[in-house]
C-alpha cells in the first residue's frame, strides 16, 4: 500500500527511533546495569529492542486504521454503485404511473448530470471547508434523501425536483473519494474500488426487479436503496477520526487558497486530460447505449443475444477493473491507458472487419475490457501529473468533463444513426477513440516538460 502521508509519518518515527538508539547511555551513568552485573553493551541492546519493540506496536496500529478505513471506503464505492442504475430499470414502470411519454427519462437524467458538473466544479472548495470524510458522508446523506424522496414522489415535477440534490450529491461525492484514493493509496486500489463500484451498479438493479415483481413496487425499491445509503452515511459518520487523521497529514502540501476555474484550465495539460476524459466517457457511454442496436440493426444478430452481450460489456468493465489491480503493480498509470486503448482498437477492428457476428459479439466484450483500467488510471495519476496540492481542483475538472461526455455523445450519435446510418457506429467510437489516444499523448508530454523545468 502506498500512501503520501504514510512516508512522512514512517520517516518521523524512522528519525525518533535513531534518536532514541543514539541517545542510550553508554557510560558509567548505566549504574543500575552494572550492579545488576549486565554490560552497558547488554543493557545497550535491551533498551534498543524495548522502543524498536514499542514503534513496531505503534505501526501495526496504524495499519489497522488504514486497512478499517479502506474497508470503509470499499464498502462506499459499493454503495455508490447502487442508485445509478435505478432509474433504466424502473423506468418502463414510473412512466406509466406518472402518464408521461417514455422519452421523459432524458430529462431526469438531464437534471441529474447538470447537479453532478455542478458539484464537481465545487468539489475543491468544499474539500477544502469540510475534509474528504465530511463531504463525503453529507453527499451520501442528499443521495439517501433525494431517493426516498423518488419514493414517495407523486407526479414527474417532483421527480425533477428530488433529481437536484441527487446530482450535487453524486458529483461531490464522486470527486473527493476519487482524489482521496488517488493520494493515499496505490493504483491497484483504484481499479478494485471502481470494480466494487461495478458491483453496486450490478445489484442495484436486481434489487428494483425484486421488489417489481415481488411486491409491483418501484418505490419499495428506491426505498430499500435509499435505507442502504443512510447505513453509509452512519458508518462514514463514525469513521470521520480515520479520515481526519490522514487529512492532518496533508494540510501542508494544501495551497491556502481554492484555484478558479480559469486558472485550472490555464494550468499546462488540463484541457488535455479534460479531453481524455470526454472522449472516454462518450465512448463508453456510447458502447452501452447503441451496440445492442448496431449489432442487431447492422450485423442482423438475433436482439435477445445482443442484450445479453450488451450486459457482457458492463462486465467486461467490472471483471476488467478487477484484473487491471493486478496488472498495476507491474505496469505504470500511462501503460495501463495505453493497454486499455489498444484493446478498444482490438474490439473496433472486430466490428469492422467481415468476420461474422460472433467476430462482433466478441469485439463488444473487447471493448469493455480495454475501458477498465482507463478511468481509474488517469485518475490515480492527477497527483503525480499535476502535483497533490492541485489534485482535487483537477479531478474535479475530469469529473465534469465526463458527465458532459456522458450526455453529449450518445444523443449525438442518436441523430447520425437515425439520419444517415446505424452502420457508422465503429467509425463514431473510432474517432473517439483516435481523439483519446492523442490528447492522452499531449497530456503525457506536457507533464513531463513540466518536470523537467
Amino acid at each position: 500500500m502506498l500512501e503520501t502521508g504514510r512516508k512522512q509519518k514512517s520517516d518521523i518515527k524512522g528519525a525518533r527511533l535513531t534518536a532514541l538508539l543514539l541517545s542510550v547511555p553508554t557510560t558509567s551513568h548505566t549504574g543500575g546495569c552494572l550492579r545488576m552485573q549486565i554490560s552497558v553493551k547488554a543493557c545497550a541492546r535491551m533498551r534498543r529492542g524495548y522502543i524498536l519493540s514499542t514503534i513496531l506496536s505503534e505501526n501495526k496500529e496504524e495499519y489497522k486504521m488504514i486497512h478499517l478505513l479502506l474497508t470503509v471506503i470499499y464498502i462506499s464505492f459499493i454503495s455508490l454503485g447502487l442508485p445509478d442504475s435505478l432509474l433504466g430499470s424502473a423506468w418502463p414502470s414510473m412512466y406509466q404511473d406518472f402518464g408521461v411519454p417514455v422519452s421523459y427519462s432524458g430529462i431526469i437524467f438531464f437534471v441529474i448530470s447538470i447537479g453532478t458538473v455542478i458539484s464537481s466544479l465545487q468539489s475543491d472548495r468544499l474539500t477544502r471547508k469540510l475534509g474528504a470524510g465530511r463531504v463525503t458522508a453529507v453527499s451520501v446523506a442528499m443521495t439517501a434523501a433525494a431517493l426516498f424522496g423518488f419514493s414517495v414522489s407523486g407526479s414527474f415535477w417532483m421527480l425533477c425536483l428530488w433529481a437536484v440534490p441527487y446530482g450535487l450529491g453524486a458529483g461531490s461525492v464522486d470527486a473527493a473519494l476519487n482524489n482521496y484514493v488517488a493520494l493515499h493509496f496505490a493504483s491497484r486500489h483504484m481499479s478494485w474500488l471502481h470494480c466494487m463500484w461495478g458491483l453496486g451498479a450490478s445489484i442495484g438493479p436486481y434489487i428494483m426487479g425484486y421488489t417489481l415483481t415481488g411486491w409491483g413496487s418501484w418505490n419499495l425499491g428506491y426505498r430499500i436503496i435509499s435505507v442502504m445509503q443512510l447505513v453509509l452515511t452512519a458508518v462514514i459518520v463514525m469513521s470521520l477520526p480515520l479520515w481526519r487523521g490522514k487529512a492532518q497529514q496533508d494540510e501542508e502540501s494544501v495551497p491556502p487558497q481554492a484555484l478558479t476555474l480559469g486558472q485550472i484550465i490555464s494550468l499546462p495539460g488540463v484541457k488535455a486530460v479534460m479531453v481524455t476524459f470526454f472522449c472516454y466517457c462518450a465512448l463508453e457511454q456510447t458502447t452501452g447505449l447503441w451496440a445492442s442496436s448496431y449489432l442487431t440493426l447492422h450485423k442482423g444478430v438475433a436482439p435477445e443475444t445482443a442484450a445479453s452481450f450488451a450486459s457482457l460489456f458492463f462486465i467486461g468493465i467490472t471483471v476488467g477493473r478487477a484484473l487491471s489491480g493486478f496488472l498495476t503493480m507491474k505496469l505504470s498509470d500511462s501503460r495501463m491507458v495505453r493497454l486499455g486503448q489498444g484493446i478498444i482498437a482490438a474490439g473496433i477492428a472486430a466490428f469492422l472487419l467481415p468476420l461474422g457476428e460472433y467476430a462482433a459479439l466478441g469485439g463488444l466484450i473487447l471493448i469493455g475490457l480495454g475501458c477498465a483500467p482507463i478511468y481509474p488510471s488517469i485518475i490515480h495519476a492527477t497527483p503525480g501529473h499535476f502535483g497533490a496540492e492541485r489534485s482535487q481542483a483537477i479531478i474535479g475538472v475530469q469529473m465534469a468533463s465526463a458527465y458532459v461526455g456522458n450526455c453529449l455523445m450518445p444523443p449525438l450519435f442518436g441523430l447520425i444513426a437515425n439520419h444517415i446510418a446505424v452502420s457508422l457506429f465503429p467509425f463514431y467510437l473510432l474517432v473517439i477513440l483516435v481523439l483519446m489516444v492523442f490528447m492522452h499523448e499531449t497530456l503525457l508530454k506536457k507533464c513531463k516538460a513540466g518536470a523537467s523545468q
